[in-house]
Order: C-alpha cells, then structure tokens, then sequence
C-alpha cells in the first residue's frame, strides 16, 4: 500500500513537470518582445496608471536576474513599486484599488508595476512569493524590500514617502 502511495505521488509529480514545460514556448514568444515595445509600457507611468508586467518585461525594466544572479542592479529610470498578486485573491483585490489611487499621486516619482504570480511563475519563484499580495518597494539607489500582506493606504503611502523616495522625517517635522 505504503508503495504504491509513492508511485502515485511520483506520477503526479512527473506530470506537473512535463505541464509546466509545455509553457515553454509561450515564454519564448514573450521574451523575443522589442526592448521599444517594452518601453513603452513605462509612458504609462506618466499617466499614473499601473502597469502589468511579465517575466520579459520585469527583466528589462526591473531587474535582469539572469544576467546578473547574485546582485540586484535596477533597470528602472524612477523608484519602483511591484504587487505580486492573483485574480482569485481576496486581499489582492483590496490593494489593488488602493495601487491604482497611488500610482495618480504619485505619478512621475514612482512607477508603480503589477505581477500576475500564477502567470509568471519563474518570478515569483526567484523572490520565493509564499503568499499573496507581496509587495516589493525599490528605492532608486538602495536595496528592495519586500512586504507581505495588505497594508492600509495610509501604510502604504508611509513607505512610498519613507523608504521608495527616501523623504525621511525627524521627529522634529512630525510634531509640527
């Protein structure tokens, strides 16, 4: 009995793979894109929209990690905020809203990018996304950091303020 419970999970196991491969193809189609094309994705952020990325398209304007495996060196021309999410996930369609009202206030500062995790699975594997939404905040010249979870808008804007465009207040500004 034990045994045959582990050729069924080894069945399994297999055919999730050889699924996975299929989508080989898809990906190749989408990274033969035009860096143009692809730059122009980034005029959205002059309109304060937010803007769907794929695996190619995080590659060049984000962060190649292909290229560079071990360092974090930043495509982007602005600071960058990317919501890893899914179209079934309940507190993803909280955020999202919240992202869209974010990204018109802040148009022109911060560029605000959106990751479908079940369609880019590779992605979501190299920043090891176990849940969703995660949000990860990219300062201009400074590391990113990721936070996972909802936040409230008033959350959200504090680390878009504090830590993506680095206005850091004393105590001395809050108080007043």
């Amino acid at each position: 009995m034990n045994k045959l419970g582990i050729l069924a999970a080894t069945a399994l196991f297999s055919f999730s793979i050889m699924s996975c491969d299929s989508n080989a193809s898809e990906k190749t189609s989408q990274q033969e894109e035009s860096f143009s094309e692809v730059k122009e994705k980034t005029n959205d952020s002059k309109t304060g929209k937010v803007i769907v990325l794929t695996e190619a398209e995080f590659k060049k304007l984000v962060w190649d990690y292909d290229a560079n495996p071990s360092k974090w060196v930043y495509e982007g021309e602005l600071p960058a905020v990317i919501d890893f999410y899914a179209d079934w996930c309940g507190p993803c369609k909280r955020v999202a809203p919240i992202m869209e009202k974010l990204a018109k206030e802040y148009d022109g500062r911060i560029i605000i990018y959106k990751v479908n995790t079940d369609q880019n699975r590779e992605l979501s594997g190299v920043f090891g996304i176990r849940s969703i939404p995660s949000i990860l905040f990219i300062p201009k010249s400074d590391q990113p950091s990721m936070q996972a979870g909802a936040l409230q808008e008033a959350q959200y804007r504090k680390i878009f303020d504090e830590f993506v465009l680095g206005n850091k207040k004393t105590e001395k500004t809050e108080k007043k």
